[in-house]
């Protein structure tokens, strides 16, 4: 006969059990702001309807103050910095709108596109160089007072890159975007859609971003405000006679071919001092 055998049972001990994971806060869902009025509210215009006119006039909200100090904080184009470039454009490369320069090699328009950067970045503005010609150098534009923590330097391989690039960087809200096509033959051979240009217009125009494109001819078409062409080089050299030259600088000479605003047909000699 086989013995009974009987078990007990020791109470169950109950460990806590330890998660290792990072602690995850939960999101609280907060109510929506009170809507903003876009003019002026009802409690400005009482306030102004019983004080006199010259007192009223200096009465101001808080809404548009803010748009005064952004207004007076950004001005409405982007210097290049030479003096013909910007008389021609009237003042410079205008936030919003589409400028191309149009020219040969060693025609001087890279310069401009460089002297833009510098101009941009001393202001503050964070820019974008799309530089499908493989023309930039950091270690000169630097030297040229480019601040190169405010620049996003894109190197694509075909024009179809560049200009998807360009649609990117302009939506995220840089000021500046320069594409560079370089010389002729452009990379990538196929020229972009016309609806890729009209879709960066607006991109520019939506997001108020200066828009420039160098190019060895006109890529945008009726899309971008102007055009600027560009003549051949002239070298100043310094200088007589049997003794050795020393290159002094270079002219090249701008037209105005065609502008939304401006008459066209204007022309004016930018100079590029040679430094050793």
């Amino acid at each position: 006969r086989t013995p009974q055998m009987t078990a007990t049972a020791s109470p169950l001990q109950q460990f806590e059990l330890l998660d290792f994971r990072p602690s995850r806060t939960q999101p609280t869902l907060v109510p929506p702001p009170p809507p903003v009025e876009p003019g002026m509210s009802e409690a400005v215009r009482q306030l102004r309807a019983t004080l006199e006119g010259a007192v009223a006039a200096k009465v101001t909200s808080a809404t548009e103050l803010i748009r005064s100090i952004e207004k007076a904080r950004r001005d409405d184009s982007i210097p290049t910095t030479l003096d013909a470039v910007d008389t021609l454009l009237g003042g410079g490369l205008r936030r919003g709108k589409a400028i191309e320069i149009v020219a040969r090699r060693a025609s001087g328009r890279f310069s401009v596109v460089m002297a833009s950067l510098v101009a941009a970045t001393s202001m503050g503005e964070a820019v974008a160089l799309i530089d499908l010609g493989d023309h930039f150098d950091p270690q000169i534009a630097e030297e040229n007072g480019v601040d190169l923590r405010r620049l996003l330097w894109i190197r694509p391989h075909t024009m179809k890159q560049a200009v998807m690039a360009a649609e990117m960087v302009i939506a995220t809200g840089f000021q500046l975007v320069a594409v560079d096509a370089g010389v002729h033959p452009i990379k990538g051979k196929r020229r972009a859609p016309d609806a890729a240009w009209v879709r960066l217009a607006r991109a520019a125009e939506a997001h108020g971003a200066a828009f420039l494109v160098s190019s060895p001819f006109p890529l945008m078409g009726t899309m971008s405000e102007g055009v600027l062409r560009g003549a051949a080089t002239h070298a100043k050299w310094l200088g007589k006679g049997n003794a050795p030259r020393l290159l002094a600088g270079v002219e090249t000479k701008f037209t105005l071919e065609r502008h939304r605003h401006l008459r066209p047909g204007a022309s004016a000699t930018c100079s590029l001092r040679a430094e050793s």
